[in-house]
Parts: structure tokens; C-alpha cells; sequence
């Protein structure tokens, strides 16, 4: 549970810095520019995320052992996951950030558990007891609760609610395959993110951007002028690479459901970050504080299987 709040803190400050990428002069210099930003900034994120993650399982001495997992049928499941998570889930929560904010985006893309958490009890087989079903049906009424505030700019609801439904199919969807593939001993969380990681962005880079015409555009922003850009959203994919390997742990470790419900409280961090360094006051209210309480309390009750724990307790 612990590595499910980590990966939910380190994904909020994620979201912060993602959007402020987005919002740089490179990817609102003109109408191709604001139409190519989601496409391409998803592609560089999760390339940097690739990289980050293959420099992680290098000095741990792991590349040997990520090769023999991408043999297994268990990791080629993992890769075609990324594609459903990578082009389908990440492509959708950047248009969400992009046309509804780092705060707003945040919060409609947290719908994605509950279709996780149905996927893992239909296909995995994976237990839900009532309380934890009621849990989780609170955590999303707060997180819907959140996005409460006529200050909030908006600038296209109906991208925004187009990205929300791609990321919560995407990655709901990938939470379960790669839980299902995580149960082969051969491929370990860490493994998982850097095939992960480098299959989405091979998918991108292979397919999607020739498709939109992208790679003219996505190759014109290593320019001195666009460094800080880069240096932007390497910064937002370290951080999205460590949340995905506390995620990923916690996915291994207490199953994809439980995993789901308490990364989803990187919601309310991403509201608590975005006041306290970015002072945005119209977040600062009383619906939106005991929200955010409700989405982080009753997110990590969603996760928690107290049967469980007090047998531990008693033992």
C-alpha cells in the first residue's frame, strides 16, 4: 500500500510538470503545433521514461534479464499492454491535461480504477468485498466532487472528455494484463516498465507520428530554443518512471485492483502541489479540501483488505 501512495504522489508532481510542458511556446506556436503537442509530447515523454527505466535496470544489472523476459509469452503481453497504455491511456491523459489543466485532467482521467478494478474481478479473479466496492464508488464521487469551481478555465471540454475515456480504457485495461503477466516469476515490475516503456515509445515513434506527419516537427524541437522544453518533459518522464515502478510494484504485490484504487489518490496530490507551489486559489475551497480528503482516506480504504490485516495483526 505504501508503494500504491508513492506511485500516486510522484505521478501528481508528474502531472504538474507535464503540464507545464504543454504549455510552452513550442507546442502553441501555430495551429500544427497545438494539434501535434499531445501526440508528440506523449511520444518524447515516454522515449525519456524508456531511457530513465533502462538506465535503472543497467546499474542493477538487470538488461540480461529484461532480453529473457520480452521472450516470454508473459512479456510480450507486457509490450502489447504498453500499446494499449502508452498510444491509447497516455495519448488520452496528455489531451486531458492539455484542454482541461494539470488539476481538472487529473481528475477526470481517475475514473480509469473502476473500470480496472471490474476488468481484474471479471478476468483475474481477483476478490472485492462489498466495502471495498463502496470504497471506491466514494473515491470517484470525490474525485468528480474536485473538479467543483467556476474559477477553473477550461479551454475544450469535449477533447478533454475524449482523452478521459482513452485513458481510463488504456489504462485499466493495461493494469490487468500486466498484473496477469507480473505472476510469471521470470518478469519482475522492473523488467515490465522498460519493455513497457520502450514498446510505447517504439509504437509512437514506428507508426503513429509517420501517420499524423509528426517526426518533422517532434525533430525541430531539439533546437537550442526548444532545450528547456526537453529538458521539461525528461524531468516529468523521471518522475512518471519512478511512479510507474512504485505502481508496478504495488500491482506484484496486492493485485491490480487494490493497486488501482490507492494510485488513484495522485488526484488529490496533484490539487494539494498545484496550491501550495502555484497558489491556485480557485482550488482552495471547502468542497475541494474535503475532497481531496476523501479521495486520499477513502482511496487507501478502497486498496485495503481488512480481513487481511487483522489477521496479520493477530498473527
Amino acid at each position: 500500500m505504501i508503494y500504491g501512495v508513492l506511485s500516486g504522489i510522484t505521478w501528481a508532481i508528474e502531472t504538474i510538470i507535464l503540464g507545464i510542458a504543454l504549455a510552452m511556446t513550442p507546442f502553441l506556436d501555430g495551429k500544427q503545433a497545438i494539434m501535434l503537442a499531445p501526440f508528440v509530447s506523449t511520444f518524447l515523454h515516454d522515449a525519456c521514461s524508456a531511457l530513465w527505466a533502462t538506465l535503472f535496470n543497467a546499474v542493477k544489472g538487470n538488461e540480461k534479464n529484461v532480453i529473457n523476459a520480452l521472450k516470454t509469452k508473459s512479456g510480450k503481453f507486457v509490450a502489447l499492454a504498453a500499446i494499449i497504455g502508452g498510444p491509447i491511456g497516455m495519448t488520452g491523459y496528455v489531451l486531458t491535461v492539455k484542454y482541461m489543466g494539470s488539476s481538472i485532467g487529473a481528475i477526470a482521467s481517475a475514473i480509469y480504477p473502476a473500470i480496472g478494478a471490474i476488468l481484474a474481478f471479471i478476468f483475474l479473479k481477483e476478490k472485492m468485498q462489498w466495502y471495498r466496492w463502496i470504497m471506491l464508488i466514494i473515491t470517484l464521487a470525490g474525485v468528480y466532487g474536485l473538479s467543483y469551481s467556476p474559477d477553473i478555465q477550461i479551454t475544450n471540454f469535449m477533447l478533454g472528455l475524449l482523452g478521459t475515456f482513452m485513458c481510463s480504457f488504456g489504462w485499466g485495461v493495461e493494469a490487468v494484463v500486466l498484473a496477469k503477466c507480473m505472476q510469471d516469476d521470470s518478469v519482475k515490475d522492473e523488467y515490465a516498465l522498460q519493455i513497457r516503456q520502450s514498446a510505447s515509445a517504439l509504437f509512437y515513434g514506428v507508426i503513429i507520428l509517420p501517420i499524423i506527419g509528426g517526426w518533422k516537427f517532434t525533430i525541430s524541437l531539439f533546437s537550442a530554443n526548444s532545450m528547456s522544453l526537453i529538458g521539461t518533459i525528461a524531468l516529468a518522464a523521471l518522475f512518471a518512471t519512478i511512479s510507474y515502478l512504485f505502481y508496478y510494484k504495488a500491482i506484484a504485490t496486492i493485485g491490480a485492483s487494490k493497486a488501482m484504487a490507492i494510485n488513484v489518490s495522485y488526484v488529490a496530490w496533484a490539487i494539494i502541489f498545484n496550491i501550495i507551489f502555484f497558489h491556485e486559489t480557485s482550488l482552495l475551497s471547502p468542497m475541494t479540501l474535503l475532497c481531496a480528503v476523501i479521495v486520499i482516506v477513502c482511496g487507501i480504504f478502497a486498496a485495503a483488505d481488512f480481513k487481511e490485516i487483522f489477521n496479520r495483526a493477530t498473527n
